[in-house]
């Protein structure tokens, strides 16, 4: 076996705006909350703070105790941490520094820092009650009003007319102004008389800014891609449609206190986020991967949950299929010991939220996604613990219902399998195996080129893996987002048909994606995810998975034969030949075998050096690509390869 040192080559560059992806839309959309009520109908059922706020006030110190239960203490000593904080300055260079080399973390780690102290000086006084937090909170409150924009450098984009620096005239809504001014309207509610104490401009001036940097932009503008009023198919909206519609929501209803602009503001919320629940296929499934369901399912859980809140059960789609169909694709996609299935952007290490999978899964009556929820305590005790963070409702709801996830019995989902088949994802699991695999199309939420690949865990340890993506950069998103490896399909485990990767686009995409769930068999022809250049006809791939392994064939069809085609293999740990035809790949004192015919392909491997934390704090310092290059092309044949585990 030949081990190269690896370098990138870029297949091609592309333009790819920055926040859209494309699909294609349900024919009929479903508007399920729409079909709730209109404005009025949602006015007649709104309900005053007092009654749908659960939560003690401020003053209440008995009910803050009982509330926090275990918990105080380890707020107050959190918040005793920034009781001396200095406060960061994000400076003028600090925003410029994405659009000159693309980074994003020089702006974002001291308005990070700064949002964190906020948070948790905020809940320590809650918990503590005595005033001693609260000219610290004070200072970083006031810091954060005279900030230009609570946005992101990379998200300057939203602008109209400047997409590199903070525009004073202009204020925008991003994932982050969002979840500011969310947590900011929970303090304004809480804490204003309290401030008023030290000055009543204060709180004057938190409620103006939270008024004009989100109510007034979100009621007066509709530009923002991510409500989806402005685009059409094929271009779409992901998981930002419901992140910043749960901020916009929570800050209308702790702020705005005229009836009938609550109720126009509550009702635009539910036509944006209908865009986002008919951009979603009926099996619930969540293209973007695990690691965004919290940010996309979850947080459209955190949407409805306020909204049913707030109109006192009223208006509530807890019911629909769709909605427990995506709560429960988190828990079908959890491996093992912290491992999950990841396409796309997704990271292979979670396993999720536990409480607010809890949370999600009492709303839907989903005993699944509960009790995977106890499981994920059971196996990190930490999960319960409250940590700070800029999103508060999170932190107040996981306070509220922690205490109930230690009564569920503690389980792993069973189901053998589960197909997706409008999305066309497809596990299946044995007692040694977990096998995952994707059709779909090469223009899904957060994109890669990855149409037909797989992911094989032994034991819940990964061999046979998906890279995930590195740390995000304006490239990440940007023109030269198909540049970087691991968004390549040559990097996935895929054939590069006549030396042609996989491209980017709606238009490449799977044929014939089926599943056989009494064989166990995944199958679909990828050759509609390649261009010309790779002279395809057809390339039909199937996975079939039993107790003794996967076996993997590959049934092709070229119209020319150009240069030799190669099947590549990613891999968690060295491959190292044990004779011809068999590839031995050791990992945790674990080992599995890829079996191939050794009369047709050519061996070689190539070493992948991660110098990426992102990326390296999942798989180590280094990752292998096998590629099993044809000795002899031919226009029309089939290759056949196994994968078993070694020993016991």
């Amino acid at each position: 076996m030949k081990t190269i040192a690896f370098s990138l080559k870029p297949l091609f560059i592309i333009t790819c705006a920055v926040f859209f992806c494309s699909n294609v839309w349900g024919s009929t959309p479903r508007n399920l909350l729409q079909k709730q009520g209109n404005e009025q109908a949602i006015k007649e059922v709104l309900v005053p703070k007092e009654k749908w706020i659960s939560y003690p006030l401020y003053t209440d110190r008995a009910g803050w105790d009982q509330f926090l239960g275990t918990n105080k203490e380890g707020i107050i000593k959190i918040g005793e941490n920034y009781l001396k904080y200095e406060w960061q300055v994000v400076t003028a260079t600090d925003y410029l520094e994405y659009s000159r080399s693309g980074s994003r973390v020089i702006m974002e780690e001291p308005y990070n820092q700064n949002l964190t102290a906020i948070s948790s000086l905020f809940l320590a006084e809650m918990a503590e009650g005595k005033g001693r937090f609260m000219d610290q909170l004070i200072n970083g409150v006031f810091a954060a009003c005279e900030m230009t924009s609570w946005s992101l450098s990379a998200h300057l984009a939203l602008q109209l007319k400047n997409n590199r620096f903070p525009d004073h005239n202009q204020q925008i809504i991003d994932l982050v102004a969002g979840d500011v001014g969310a947590t900011f309207s929970w303090i304004y509610f809480f804490l204003n008389k309290e401030f008023d104490k030290a000055d009543p401009l204060i709180a004057q001036r938190l409620k103006y800014e939270i008024q004009r940097r989100i109510l007034d932009p979100y009621m007066n503008l509709n530009h923002f891609w991510w409500m989806g009023f402005e685009i059409r198919p094929p271009q779409v909206v992901n998981n930002w449609n419901v992140w910043c519609n749960s901020n916009v929501l929570q800050a209308f209803a702790l702020i705005e206190e005229d009836k009938d602009k609550l109720a126009k503001a509550v009702y635009k919320t539910m036509q944006s986020v209908d865009i986002f629940i008919n951009y979603n296929k009926d099996d619930g499934a969540c293209e973007e991967g695990p690691s965004y369901w919290g940010h996309a399912a979850g947080k459209l859980y955190d949407y409805l949950q306020i909204l049913s809140d707030i109109t006192g059960g009223e208006i509530s789609i807890f019911n629909e299929p769709i909605v427990k169909n995506m709560g429960e694709y988190i828990s079908r996609s959890y491996v093992g010991n912290g491992w999950v299935v990841n396409f796309a952007d997704a990271s292979a290490k979670g396993g999720g939220d536990a409480p607010l999978i809890y949370r999600f899964g009492k709303a839907v009556h989903s005993k699944e996604m509960q009790s995977f929820a106890a499981y994920l305590v059971q196996q990190k005790k930490d999960d319960l613990q409250v940590t700070s963070g800029r999103d508060m409702f999170r932190t107040l709801q996981n306070i509220t219902y922690n205490k109930e996830i230690l009564n569920i019995t503690p389980a792993m989902p069973s189901a053998p399998y589960t197909w997706y088949p409008q999305t066309e994802f497809c596990y299946i699991k044995n007692k040694t195996y977990f096998f995952a695999a994707k059709g779909g199309f090469n223009n899904e939420s957060h994109n890669h080129n990855d149409v037909g690949t797989f992911s094989l865990y032994a034991d819940t340890i990964p061999f046979f893996i998906d890279a995930g993506v590195g740390t995000y950069t304006r490239q990440t998103f940007g023109r030269e987002r198909y540049t970087i490896w691991t968004m390549q399909s040559n990097y996935h485990n895929l054939p590069m048909i006549n030396g042609a990767a996989q491209q980017f686009g709606a238009a490449y995409k799977s044929r014939n994606a089926d599943f056989n769930a009494a064989a166990k068999k995944f199958s679909l022809d990828i050759s509609g995810a390649y261009n010309n250049e790779a002279s395809v006809k057809s390339w039909q791939r199937s996975y079939t998975l039993s107790d003794k392994g996967l076996t993997i064939e590959d049934a092709f069809d070229l119209t020319a034969v150009k240069e030799p085609t190669s099947i590549n293999f990613l891999v968690a740990a060295k491959p190292v030949i044990d004779k011809e035809g068999i590839i031995m790949i050791e990992k945790n004192n674990r080992k599995v075998a890829l079996h191939y015919p050794k009369n047709i392909f050519n061996v070689f491997a190539d070493t992948i050096a991660l110098d990426d934390k992102r990326l390296s704090n999942v798989w180590g310092s280094e990752i292998y690509r096998i590629r099993l290059v044809v000795k002899k092309p031919q226009l029309k044949g089939k290759y056949t390869y196994m994968i078993t585990k070694v020993g016991t």
